[in-house]
């Protein structure tokens, strides 16, 4: 299910409910939790991500800014552990940043290894900007709940977050873990080719 674009003006200038609205209302309200997590995930990144196109960056380098803002200078790997994202996706996301202007690539006095990935002034400035955007779109999102409900969500939300990542921790089985984009390309290719046959 992909999540409707925001509740518009529809005939007679009444205001039409979005269709994701409906899906969870109408359609399916006793849906599984991970799909209504996933629905109001996306709604708050859509949120964000209109907001951070007003200033040309894009919600993928969000998550490095963050990072970055905190703690300046990691390794590219760091920043993929820190951001939980892959190796290549982070070199492409910083190479991109780095022609923007955002951040600078160098290697420490002694050590050709590793490169580390620091802020530009430009790429500092951005906190200023897009930290404000980012905390309006967390207003928004719980508009119209108490401090109690918020923080029972809070608590429901981590708890997950913990127990997912125990689960994936403590896995002895092999087939449990994520494939890479290649394996899943190969798979696909060979599945291809194995309907091409039939």
């Amino acid at each position: 299910m992909t999540a409707g674009r925001t509740a518009g003006k529809g005939k007679g200038g009444v205001m039409s409910e979005d269709p994701i609205l409906r899906h969870w209302r109408e359609a399916v309200p006793d849906d599984r939790l991970a799909h209504l997590v996933k629905d109001a995930g996306r709604a708050m990144i859509r949120g964000l991500q209109m907001r951070l196109a007003q200033h040309e960056v894009s919600f993928g380098h969000w998550a490095y800014l963050r990072v970055l803002w905190v703690t300046d200078g990691l390794t590219q790997k760091e920043l993929s552990d820190e951001t939980g994202t892959t190796t290549p996706t982070t070199f492409s996301a910083v190479s991109a940043m780095e022609k923007l202007g955002y951040v600078e690539r160098r290697y420490e006095p002694g050590n050709r290894k590793n490169t580390h990935v620091y802020l530009t002034s430009r790429g500092r400035s951005l906190k200023k900007k897009l930290v404000p955007l980012a905390e309006e779109v967390n207003e928004i999102s719980v508009r119209g709940l108490k401090t109690t409900e918020i923080n029972v969500a809070r608590k429901v939300l981590l708890t997950i977050i913990e127990n997912m990542a125990r689960d994936e921790a403590e896995s002895d089985d092999p087939a449990l873990r994520i494939p890479s984009t290649r394996e899943v390309g190969n798979l696909i290719a060979v599945r291809g080719e194995e309907i091409g046959q039939d």
